[in-house]
């Protein structure tokens, strides 16, 4: 059996808005989260660890920040790609584990959700994607309140 394990890290700071997009979940919050994209953070960042674990880049070589077609691009679009390049190559996903780095907003209520539509996406039973929390006890730039950070690991297997 070929096991792969495959982690992914990225952050957005806060800007104008009224919601932040997270794992998929649009999030009442008071800004809302600059990027190319709809700078879903926690979705580029589960995105990337299966690139990891494929050795196959990371969402930027996929997706290029410079080409204007993914300007305002929901992220669902970078996950399955990924999650559909994991089944082209012979890989199962086995589970996802996502830590949402932030003072706010508050992740606890959203959760469930979040992991209901990343499970959906990727085609898993919830009970293989985590979506959880932390902060950063107000330290650095998360803890200052200036954007999100997230961590995720993936991991993959094929017979």
């Amino acid at each position: 059996m070929d096991i792969r394990l495959g982690n992914g890290f990225d952050v957005h700071a806060f800007g104008p808005g009224t919601h932040v997009t997270l794992c998929g979940v649009e999030v009442p919050h008071d800004r809302g989260l600059i990027g190319h994209s709809d700078a879903d953070v926690g979705m580029h960042t589960v995105t990337d660890a299966i690139y990891g674990a494929l050795a196959r880049g990371d969402i930027g070589q996929h997706f290029p920040p410079s080409d204007p077609q993914w300007k305002g691009a929901p992220s669902d679009i970078f996950l399955r790609h990924a999650v559909g390049l994991a089944a082209e190559l012979g890989f199962e996903i086995c589970n996802v584990d996502c830590t949402l780095i932030c003072e706010e907003p508050k992740i606890g209520p959203h959760a469930a959700q979040m992991r209901s539509v990343m499970a959906e996406i990727m085609g898993l039973d919830e009970d293989r994607v985590s979506v959880k929390a932390t902060t950063s006890e107000r330290l650095g730039f998360t803890g200052r309140s200036e954007g999100i950070a997230c961590i995720a690991t993936a991991a993959l297997a094929r017979q």
